[in-house]
């Protein structure tokens, strides 16, 4: 028995010592490469060079926000690309110049060679993301000094860009049984159209309810509740925009905004917290933030926030999808850029996962047009879906069973963007990572290893001629 512990300890070291020779071997094939210098000098001298030209609106907050923008993207589309190309290069070149020859007939089996061939490609693409992680980072922190930015420019960089700011947006309600009400009176009284079904008669019923419970009628409040408002700040934000049903006189919205414990703020009556109190007038259909101090909110961590439309006004003024939010210090820049990198990191192991799979059944120009048709595709996956969605009305059963369910299983690269989340200082919360982390490589990456290694073990890797 014991015996036989200690000969699977020498097997399972066997392994692992296959695997890194096979990694450290294909980290030197690439570093071989003109293509990942090129990529690496690229990069070396644009982000630089991003840091110094980002100009955005001319405001400080602005540049920075430009300059991450533009360096998480450009890095991030640079190393997918060759993560592509080197993980799909390194197996079929092997297999093309004949080399595999030589490391198959060796004790190493072929999951073996996969696996140490995906870890190079992922250690490799994991030090350089690192590294210009680093730089643009530094950039990043050091900007401000390098253009001499003044008191309130820090200021607002700090409570807007330096930070990582949770959203807790407008409360949403449920308004399917009050839609099905509606539309059977609707029904009842011949008020329907002919052509319309019932399930977009009340979707159609239910987004007018929606928009009705995000209105205000002229002198008129509208109050929501928040919960769980822990900020780390001295401030938070209520981040709005406004539409006007009618063009008021002067072409600007007069309100008043009033926030702070709920209790004090429905009966009036003072509590343990002050109440904010503002009387503001802004432009139609563009987003404000309007900075209230953190002493409002009580230790409950509950808030209720008011909107009083002024008569003045004369127009009823209401509040689109995703017009009202509370924002609020929840972490630092710096763990919010390191988990923004993490999503960045799990994108590229999902490729290089891909480039494997793809390079042990298909030649190196096909596997790299498969590659990057699949990486687009899933750049822009929300684009496609309602693309499709649209055209499902004419092609309505093949897109359902084809189309739809490839986009759907394949990874929303778009939806996990790191600049989604550090340009407007928005958290990038631990659940929303791990998501991303389990559905991109624990499941559909970890799948498409597994069928590489299938593929791989049965596949024929040279004839014998007699």
């Amino acid at each position: 028995m014991i015996r036989g512990q200690i000969s699977n300890l020498k097997r399972e070291a066997m392994a692992v010592s296959s695997i890194w020779a096979v990694a450290n071997n294909t980290i030197k094939q690439v570093l071989r490469m003109k293509i990942a210098v090129v990529f690496v000098i690229l990069l070396l001298v644009m982000l630089p060079v991003l840091g110094i030209s980002s100009t955005g609106d001319e405001t400080l907050k602005g540049r920075l926000q430009t300059f991450i923008s533009y360096g998480l993207s450009l890095t991030s589309f640079l190393l997918c690309i060759l993560t592509i190309t080197i993980s799909i290069y390194t197996v079929t070149n092997d297999i093309k110049e004949k080399q595999i020859f030589t490391i198959v007939t060796k004790p190493i089996r072929r999951i073996e060679f996969l696996a140490g061939k995906l870890l190079g490609v992922i250690l490799l693409n994991t030090i350089l993301l690192g590294v210009f992680a680093v730089i643009i980072y530094s950039i990043a922190i050091y900007m401000p000094k390098f253009y001499k930015a003044t008191s309130s420019e820090l200021e607002q960089v700090n409570n807007e860009f330096y930070t990582a700011r949770a959203s807790l947006p407008i409360p949403y309600e449920d308004f399917t049984k009050q839609a099905n009400e509606r539309y059977k009176k609707l029904k009842d009284s011949g008020g329907l159209p002919d052509d319309i079904s019932r399930a977009d008669a009340i979707n159609e019923i239910n987004n007018i309810l929606q928009i009705l419970s995000r209105s205000v009628d002229v002198g008129s409040t509208l109050e929501w509740e928040f919960e769980n408002v822990k900020p780390l700040a001295d401030s938070i934000f209520i981040r709005f925009k406004l539409e006007a049903l009618q063009d008021t006189p002067d072409s600007r919205i007069y309100s008043r905004w009033i926030v702070g414990e709920p209790h004090a703020v429905k009966t009036g009556e003072g509590g343990k917290t002050p109440v904010y109190v503002e009387d503001f007038r802004n432009l139609a259909e563009t987003y404000y933030e309007i900075e209230i101090p953190s002493e409002v909110i009580p230790d409950s961590g509950k808030l209720s926030v008011v909107f009083y439309n002024y008569p003045s006004n004369n127009t009823v003024v209401t509040f689109p999808k995703g017009g009202m939010e509370v924002l609020f210090k929840a972490e630092s820049f710096t763990s919010n850029f390191i988990k923004a990198v993490f999503l960045i990191l799990s994108r590229i192991v999902f490729l290089a996962c891909m480039g494997i799979l793809a390079s042990t059944f298909l030649s190196f120009p096909v596997a790299i047009l498969l590659c990057l048709m699949l990486f687009v595709t899933a750049s822009f996956s929300a684009f496609f879906l309602e693309s499709f969605d649209y055209l499902s009305q004419n092609v309505g059963v093949l897109y359902s069973y084809t189309l739809k369910w490839m986009i759907k299983i394949l990874p929303q690269f778009d939806k996990y963007n790191p600049t989604k989340f550090l340009v407007p200082a928005r958290l990038v919360s631990w659940t929303f990572l791990g998501q991303c982390i389990f559905f991109m490589v624990c499941i559909k990456a970890f799948l498409l290893l597994i069928l590489a290694f299938v593929i791989f073990t049965y596949r024929e890797i040279a004839k014998i001629i007699v």
